[in-house]
């Protein structure tokens, strides 16, 4: 849910600082949603997570759970129609792609061991 932060934007039209509350005698701030993708890169940058390594973990650490179901699923552990509906069409999906991937490429999309 999106609520009204204050902005004050530098000589260069960037955003300088942010506020929750601004006093009415200072004309310089200007009402925004705090999801505005100008306040959330603002956010991300000062806290120095502007292409952090969280979010570049994300995508290799979907391939670990995706091999972890692999492996429950192999070991009847789990049933894959025990996963909801979402994530077995997700699943079934990210399979199909990666194999079209690897039907293309000449290289195996693992790190060698």
């Amino acid at each position: 849910m999106s609520t009204v932060i204050y902005v004050r934007k530098g000589p260069d039209g960037r955003i300088a600082a942010l506020s929750r509350s601004v006093p009415d005698d200072d004309p310089g701030w200007s009402a925004s949603a705090s999801d505005a993708p100008e306040v959330q890169t603002f956010i991300k940058e000062l806290s120095g997570a502007g292409g952090d390594a969280l979010d570049n973990s994300d995508l290799p650490f979907v391939r670990v759970l995706e091999d972890v179901i692999d492996i429950l699923v192999d070991r009847a552990v789990i049933r894959f129609t025990d996963l909801p509906l979402p994530a077995q069409t997700k699943l079934l999906q990210r399979r199909r792609r990666r194999q079209q991937r690897q039907g293309l490429c000449l290289f195996s999309d693992e790190d060698p061991i």
